[in-house]
């Protein structure tokens, strides 16, 4: 069975040309490190979510098996976008429960939080997105890189890889994009409108 970053790669590869096998074979491969990035998402959920880590990695799973224009290029672009799709499944379960952008059950994110995204709880991910969702009109390129860090859980070197940039450019970058979420989300705990 394949599970080197090389072997995956190409079965993604395969997968993507149309080789419905390699994506039977490269599932069972991956499955645990799916597991891991959603065990990662539901540490920051409150206890009892309704969503449990196995159904989350399922849901995952459905949608990635729908990217079929995906021309996938290697191991973490595959783990990047299966985080993205956790990240996007968990916002929407969020934002059908009442979880608005001003309280709607979500607590108050002090600024030392928001300072070190990592401190985020699960209902402030509504509010994050949405900070994100206007970053990235602003700088696409900043918004991917939350993404990617936060989300994905990517280190600098891999957020560097996935993006084609220096690891020094990410690391700006990364710093830039907090700063500015930091002030978008300080703007909201105040902003009563």
């Amino acid at each position: 069975m394949a599970s080197s970053p090389t072997q995956i790669t190409e079965l993604l590869v395969n997968w993507a040309n149309g080789d419905q096998s390699a994506l039977d074979t490269l599932m069972p491969v991956v499955y645990a490190e799916l597991h891991r990035l959603a065990h990662h998402y539901m540490k920051r959920e409150r206890p009892g979510h309704t969503i449990q880590t196995s159904a989350l990695v399922n849901e995952a799973y459905l949608k990635l098996i729908d990217q079929r224009k995906t021309r996938w290029q290697n191991r973490t672009q595959f783990f990047a976008i299966s985080a993205q799709l956790m990240r996007r499944i968990l916002v929407d379960h969020a934002r059908s429960h009442g979880y608005v952008k001003r309280g709607g059950g979500a607590r108050k994110v002090s600024l030392g939080e928001v300072a070190d995204l990592s401190q985020i709880g699960a209902n402030d991910v509504v509010i994050l997105d949405e900070g994100l969702a206007l970053l990235a009109e602003i700088d696409p390129r900043q918004s991917q890189i939350v993404e990617l860090r936060f989300f994905a859980g990517l280190t600098i070197k891999e957020t560097a890889e996935v993006m084609d940039l220096s690891p020094a450019t990410i690391k700006t970058e990364w710093r830039t994009a907090r700063a500015w979420l930091y002030r978008y989300m300080k703007k909201d705990q105040f902003d009563e409108s």
